[in-house]
């Protein structure tokens, strides 16, 4: 299994196949996704390497994303979203502090 994290929480991305950019709120050192969940997904990665929760801008909704699928956004803007005031205390140098007191809810395996 990989333990090597290339992204953190409050870290900008953008989707390598999708395009579309967001912010990480979680890191998980392997996909946590039911086998169910993990079969329906298109792409299909490793399993065995980190998966993120991204924040998805423009949206409401969260994506579960395996590390090798995604890259670093460098433009600096801003993730709009419902959720990133919950999450995150302010933005600044293009990067998101995280609250200490709140975490992204765990998925059973």
């Amino acid at each position: 299994m990989t333990e090597e994290y290339e992204y953190e929480i409050g870290q900008l991305i953008e989707h390598r196949r999708y395009g579309y950019r967001g912010v990480v709120v979680s890191v998980d050192a392997a996909c946590q996704a039911s086998p169910e969940w993990y079969e329906g997904n298109l792409t299909q990665p490793s399993r065995e390497q980190p998966w993120c929760h991204v924040l998805v801008h423009g949206g409401d909704h969260s994506t579960y994303v395996a590390q090798e699928n995604m890259r670093e956004d460098s433009g600096g803007e801003q993730v709009l979203h419902p959720l990133v005031a919950t999450f995150f205390v302010y933005f600044n140098g293009g990067r998101y502090t995280p609250r200490k007191d709140v975490s992204f809810p765990r998925l059973a395996p």
